[in-house]
């Protein structure tokens, strides 16, 4: 990667480590160790000197006009204005040509590993970059309509939260329960981050319940990573843990097979979007077809069952048919 790319890129991350309401007033240290973590995987100080740091902010300033000051105080840097932001100055043609590229060579490696959970993510950012020589270009979205979503609350801890499970480093924060609304503080051992329908979960053993509990990031506020580190012994593998689950649900409980039988046209749609990577088609008739699933049962797979309306059959098992019942039943009560 070039040195101009390099140095794009390090702005990018100075400028979100400068608008961090979780680590306020970062050192040049600080801000070292985000770029060569961001560029490299490592923040040893073998690529990125202080040196470099200091330039960075010296151009940001001649080049963006960006308000950084040094705060004696507190002994660090910041934005003086707030709202300011790197983000909302507009692209250069060498900004464009760097986003294509990068576009290109994250389609090289889509099928790839890592890279599969992503796939959907690059094939948006490819069908924007190419279909207008400027992806910032507003005039796209007169001919062409992207799926959008609604950003949820708590994605600004992402950063802060991972370092926290890198580095084995105990978290407290509150969080308002949504079914009672009461907000309590919680002191967990961060273990996972996982991403659900656009929202962000974390993943955490609780001391208190000796248990594996899930976190909705948008339900938790003033998020405080403390510099105790944890060393209790437990297991956790998070490919294992949500072998069986649909969504978020993860528990004790043992999996179960659940067989489904579904009309052609909603077989169509299972086939093109499984509900569980364990799905298998066991039957084909010639009005329905029947599906075989593993897995854990839940109110997410509750959920879809229904979603497919009286397309859908539950075959079994006689528990989970019996509960799919009861609320089909509870909505004629509601229509009438």
């Amino acid at each position: 990667m070039s040195k101009i790319k390099n140095a794009q890129l390090r702005y990018r991350v100075i400028d979100r480590c400068l608008r961090n309401p979780y680590n306020p007033y970062p050192t040049k240290e600080d801000l070292r160790q985000a770029c060569e973590e961001a560029l490299f995987g490592s923040s040893e100080g073998v690529d990125i000197c202080d040196s470099t740091i200091e330039k960075d902010m010296f151009a940001m300033r001649m080049d963006f006009d960006a308000p950084i000051k040094y705060s004696k105080k507190e002994k660090g840097y910041y934005y003086e204005d707030e709202q300011f932001s790197i983000d909302k100055i507009p692209l250069t043609e060498g900004d464009i040509d760097a986003i294509k590229f990068a576009t290109n060579t994250l389609m090289q490696f889509r099928e790839v590993g890592i890279f599969k959970q992503f796939g959907f993510a690059i094939d948006k950012i490819f069908d924007r970059v190419h279909i207008s020589s400027n992806p910032l270009d507003d005039s796209i979205d007169n001919h062409v309509q992207f799926e959008t979503q609604a950003a949820t609350k708590g994605n600004d801890m992402l950063p802060d939260l991972l370092k926290a499970i890198k580095e084995k480093l105990i978290v407290k924060f509150n969080y308002t329960s949504f079914a009672t609304g009461k907000t309590k503080e919680r002191e967990v051992l961060p273990l996972l981050l996982k991403e659900y329908r656009n929202r962000w979960y974390l993943i955490s053993y609780v001391r208190s319940k000796s248990k594996v509990i899930t976190f909705g990031l948008d339900r938790m506020s003033d998020l405080i990573i403390t510099e105790e580190y944890f060393k209790d012994d437990f297991d956790f593998n998070p490919d294992l843990f949500f072998k069986y689950s649909i969504g978020i649900t993860a528990n004790d409980s043992q999996p179960q097979k659940v067989e489904l039988k579904i009309d052609k046209v909603g077989s169509k749609y299972l086939q093109s979007q499984p509900l569980h990577d364990s799905q298998t088609l066991i039957k084909e008739g010639k009005r329905r077809d029947t599906f075989q699933l593993e897995v854990l049962i839940s109110e997410e797979l509750k959920r879809e069952i229904l979603s497919y309306g009286s397309q859908m059959e539950v075959i079994s098992p006689l528990e989970l048919r019996n509960e799919i019942a009861i609320k089909v039943q509870e909505m004629v009560d509601i229509y009438g």
